[in-house]
């Protein structure tokens, strides 16, 4: 009966081991996953950070551009200006000239 006992005993330990090694197999699976996936978000959130500062450093290019142009442009107005009112003196110098013949 106690040998009886002992092997039914021994069966149940068995499977009771069986039952923890699935489980921590299960457990280390699960543990792997959640690394895998919090691998997979910390890239996604540097890819993110990335892309946010390549954005705020194509915006500053953009406005800095924008100044500069602004800056031409109103060189070209200044310069349009002047060559206008040349030849406005132009068109008077040359309109005095053709009353005087």
């Amino acid at each position: 009966m106690f040998s009886l006992c002992m092997c039914r005993f021994s069966l149940e330990i068995g499977q009771f081991q069986k039952i923890v090694g699935g489980l921590i197999e299960l457990v280390d699976e699960l543990a792997k996953e959640a690394e895998t996936e919090k691998m997979k978000a910390i890239g996604a959130r540097n890819l993110l950070k990335s892309v946010a500062k390549q954005r705020e450093a194509q915006q500053q290019q953009l406005q800095a551009l924008i100044a500069e142009k602004k800056m031409q442009l109103e060189r070209y107005r200044i310069e349009y200006e002047a060559l206008s009112k040349v030849e406005s003196e132009q068109n008077e110098f040359i309109d005095q000239f053709i009353l005087q013949k």
